[in-house]
């Protein structure tokens, strides 16, 4: 099996895609105009997908109370630090910043959603951000 995407229920999917879209550079591959206003996401490599809608027929997640150890969304930053500074003047706020024992820099912040949203500067990349 072949990894297609993971979903997140936020309540402005419409708002929140467009926020990734001019912030993380995430591009829109495919987007529902109506409820629950689902938009599919994909970063640079099209390789990796997250889908956000607004699905009110369930309890909206309390991302402000949700621990970012828990879930958070993961991207590749070359400098943390000047991206965690962009992303703080477009609405993000810094959550932990964290040196780790190789060197990497992992930076945890939220998204103006408060959706856990983590910079990864790593010092050997994973294998698909090589």
């Amino acid at each position: 099996m072949k990894f297609e995407h993971f979903a997140i229920n936020v309540p402005d999917a419409a708002a929140h895609a467009q926020w990734y879209v001019a912030n993380l550079g995430f591009k829109i591959v495919r987007q529902l105009k109506v409820a629950p206003f689902t938009h599919f996401l994909a970063d640079e490599t099209d390789c990796v997908v997250v889908e956000l809608y607004s699905n009110q027929t369930v309890p909206m997640p309390d991302y402000a109370k949700l621990p970012p150890l828990n879930f958070h969304l993961a991207v590749v930053a070359a400098d943390a630090k000047a991206e965690r500074a962009r992303l703080e003047k477009a609405g993000a706020k810094l959550f932990l910043e964290d040196l780790q024992p190789d060197g990497s820099l992992l930076i945890m912040m939220r998204d103006p959603w408060n959706v856990p949203l983590q910079l990864c500067q790593r010092v050997t990349l994973m294998p698909m951000s090589r």
